[in-house]
């Protein structure tokens, strides 16, 4: 799919994606992650769902809005350094613009019930969004570690967040961490496991 998207007109794609989001994003930058994985991994198929997982992993542990640094990411895996300046102003031009137009009325906006009302309907909808995506990567990560260790690992995040206060960015890095030696480690096991049952899987076929 990534292959069929970049023989079409990948700059059209980049600003049409990142246009989109930057306008239906409501509420800041985490409420606009599912509609950039929306756009990357569904509609344009620029990568796996695994892949954009990770890439928000480590762009919440990067400073800066995290939406901008993924639209930057997507452009730059696209079209390089060209494709990164398209897509982050393409991201950022719509709300810029909008911002600048209700400046003129933001006093009238403000004390609108009807405008309050509109927020107040459309809160619940980016929670439901952000935690669909939440369960839907949690989902993973327990088929790929199971279910005592993600249950585990879900629990010690949420003790290092809330109750002994540390840093998200450090929890990030910290699993990264984690996930990187765990890895390699069982990569090795496997490989010892395997040299260790190749001369006997010879003898059975010997005899």
């Amino acid at each position: 799919m990534e292959q069929a998207s970049r023989g079409r007109k990948p700059y059209y794609e980049l600003t049409s994606a990142m246009v989109k989001t930057g306008i239906l994003g409501y509420g800041g930058g985490p409420s606009v992650i599912p509609l950039i994985r929306y756009e990357a991994v569904n509609h344009y198929g620029w990568m796996e769902d695994e892949e954009f997982g990770e890439i928000l992993a480590l762009a919440n542990a990067l400073p800066g809005p995290i939406a901008t640094k993924i639209a930057a990411y997507l452009g730059y895996r696209q079209k390089g350094t060209p494709g990164a300046i398209v897509a982050v102003i393409a991201h950022i031009l719509p709300s810029s613009l909008a911002m600048i137009a209700l400046l003129s009325v933001v006093g009238y906006l403000s004390s609108s019930t009807v405008v309050q009302g509109m927020i107040a309907a459309v809160v619940p909808v980016v929670a439901v969004m952000i935690g669909l995506m939440a369960y839907e990567f949690a989902e993973r990560a327990v088929k790929g570690l199971g279910k005592p260790a993600g249950f585990g690992f879900f629990a010690l995040s949420l003790v290092m967040l809330e109750v002994i206060h540390i840093h998200a960015a450090i929890v990030i890095i910290a699993f990264l961490a984690y996930g990187a030696f765990h890895f390699k480690a069982v990569r090795r096991l496997r490989g010892k496991l395997g040299k260790r049952g190749t001369p006997d899987d010879g003898k059975e076929d010997g005899s």
